[in-house]
């Protein structure tokens, strides 16, 4: 895209590791130039470059942040800078947003990392990097859960295409799940009904179109911290250490494991004896779920009805509209073990695979995976720990979240829905659409693009809050970009003509700007005052990065957001999950 293009830097800091994403876009001139009506009614466009993963997770540093910049850092940086041209560098935005992982260090030990890595990388690169609060932060559940709401819908065409995309009932976008190793995330737009009943317990989102146009969503999202694989495991482990009489037994029973299979509390392999206690596999699947479901917290109280797991309050799903796609997790463990990468995904079939590998013996299984030529280790590692989370997903997702079970009978939901039958595809897991990573990142970087656009008449800016029906909340989270020609430095989106045509604004903003002309005048008025400041400016430019004012490092001299089409090849209607790295046979509707 040559001097057209524009870079974003997002790094992922979860709790296994911190994968950094790379991404591309057109600015917004070049965006605009030969677009068509129908163009111009679309978001940004954008590309991803690069990602790529490095362990472990920052979280690992808590006791030695000093550290993190050498250790961790400076690797994801220098993966950065092979796909950031060097004259791009100082017009490119830099974030790292941490999950679950660091959500759960004690406060203080967050603080003291969250500032060594922005100290790092403000001292080590010339990203933008204005402000370490609203580029190096440790991000909630629900803002990570409403990241990956924009980037499924963008990829999956919710967004642009709406008409391609019609689920019923005005519906048009779709649910996100996301389960890493410590949390648990959901994001949907609930149907008009269930909007307006819980109206409080929205998100607004509000995004911008190329042509300038306001884009605005209503989304619930929620989060459930330790209900990640990993945690929901350790949970499981206390739950067996006490039933089967903690210190006093050295062999516990687990029937989440094939027969035979022996491993410490902590899922290390054992063979032979060792002195500590141990877990050995029973293989009795049907009971794993049993014994599993009650991690899912349903008895727990109530407050606000109604609710999912653990008490936690959700608005009904409609499931007629409401189809969802689930990451991470969700496509890990329906798709390593179990399945190849294009295995269609349906719960029948799942679980009868599921059953049969897992009430396997242990020596069975280990005698296949040597004979794979391909990580033979890793695998086995992989194999050890496929039945427990198998189990956690299934209840998870039917008994906990109410996902109809087409085909199957049972099953505890909030679902609003009245005839499941009719329904196709309620769920499926994802990895990649159109050969690109399904990310909450991209959201972020969505947003980033989105505020970039110019908007049309007065501006409301682009990010999320408080759902409110007019203007914009007190706790709005700005997009951290701002529109072409703005003449602002702030994280707003509303330049100053804007202000000064805002209704009840324009006498005080005129004030306003009368009086920063006068002191202007002021203290220019001396040439001995002039001498000084300009002295001040000079002697300021020389010690810090040459050239630069403040607002070019901000926003560059090419900061106009616009982008490459992510679909670049291949008709529109193949994006019902046609182009999904998954289960895309069938499309999700």
């Amino acid at each position: 895209m040559g001097k057209s293009s524009q870079y974003g830097v997002v790094l992922d800091a979860g709790s296994s590791g911190t994968r950094v994403y790379i991404y591309k876009w057109k600015n917004h001139a070049a965006a605009v130039k030969d677009a068509s009506v129908t163009q111009l009614k679309t978001l940004p466009k954008i590309k991803l470059k690069e990602s790529k993963k490095i362990h472990p997770g920052v979280s690992t540093f808590a006791d030695k942040p000093s550290e993190i910049g050498v250790n961790h850092l400076d690797e994801l940086i220098k993966i950065a800078l092979k796909e950031v041209p060097t004259d791009k560098v100082s017009e490119t935005p830099i974030y790292l947003m941490a999950t679950a992982g660091m959500r759960l260090l004690p406060k203080p030990k967050q603080t003291a990392l969250l500032q060594s890595m922005c100290t790092y990388l403000q001292a080590s690169t010339k990203f933008i990097l204005p402000d370490c609060n609203a580029h190096i932060q440790v991000i909630s559940g629900e803002t990570e859960g409403l990241y990956g709401w924009i980037a499924a819908n963008y990829l999956l065409g919710g967004f642009d295409h709406p008409e391609e995309h019609d689920h019923g009932k005005n519906h048009h976008t779709y649910g996100f799940l996301d389960m890493g190793g410590a949390s648990a995330q959901i994001a949907f737009a609930p149907n008009a009904t269930e909007s307006e009943k819980h109206s409080n317990d929205l998100k607004l989102v509000r995004m911008r179109t190329l042509d300038g146009s306001p884009a605005e969503y209503k989304v619930f999202t929620a989060t459930w911290l330790g209900f990640g694989a990993n945690e929901a495991r350790n949970r499981y482990v206390e739950s067996l250490w006490d039933q089967y009489g903690g210190k006093t037994i050295q062999e516990v029973p687990d029937p989440c494991m094939p027969v035979g299979l022996t491993t410490t509390l902590r899922g290390d392999y054992v063979e032979g004896k060792v002195d500590e206690p141990v877990l050995v596999g029973t293989g009795k699947f049907d009971e794993c779920l049993s014994v599993t479901y009650p991690l899912l917290g349903k008895d727990k109280p109530c407050p606000d009805q109604p609710c999912l797991v653990n008490g936690q309050h959700v608005p009904g799903i409609d499931f007629d509209i409401n189809h969802f796609v689930g990451v991470s997790e969700y496509w890990h463990t329906t798709h390593g073990v179990f399945g190849g990468k294009h295995t269609a995904y349906d719960l029948a079939s799942y679980q009868s695979i599921v059953h049969d590998f897992c009430t396997s013996d242990w020596q069975d299984i280990e005698s296949e995976l040597e004979k794979r030529k391909k990580s033979p280790e890793k695998k086995a590692e992989e194999a050890r720990a496929a039945c427990f989370k198998a189990s956690w997903l299934i209840n998870m997702l039917y008994d906990g979240i109410g996902i109809p079970r087409v085909g199957l009978e049972g099953g505890h939901g909030n679902s609003t829905a009245k005839e499941t039958d009719k329904m196709e595809d309620p769920f499926k897991p994802v990895d990649k659409i159109d050969g690109i990573e399904l990310s909450w990142t991209l959201g972020k970087m969505v947003l980033y693009a989105a505020g970039q656009v110019p908007p049309q008449g007065t501006a409301l800016p682009v990010g999320f809050g408080t759902n409110v029906e007019k203007g914009t909340p007190d706790d709005f989270e700005h997009a951290g970009s701002v529109p072409i020609g703005s003449h602002s430095g702030d994280d707003d989106d509303d330049d100053l003509d804007d202000i000064l045509k805002k209704p009840g604004s324009s006498t005080s903003g005129i004030i306003a700007f009368v009086f920063v002309l006068l002191l202007v005048a002021y203290l220019l008025r001396k040439p001995e005052r002039r001498r000084k400041i300009f002295g001040m400016v000079h002697r300021r430019r020389r010690s810090g990065r040459p050239g630069r004012s403040l607002a070019s490092k901000l926003f560059g001299r090419n900061s106009l957001g616009s982008y490459e089409r992510v679909m670049e090849e291949g008709d529109l209607s193949d994006f019902e999950l046609g182009d999904v790295d998954s289960d895309e046979k069938r499309p999700l509707r």
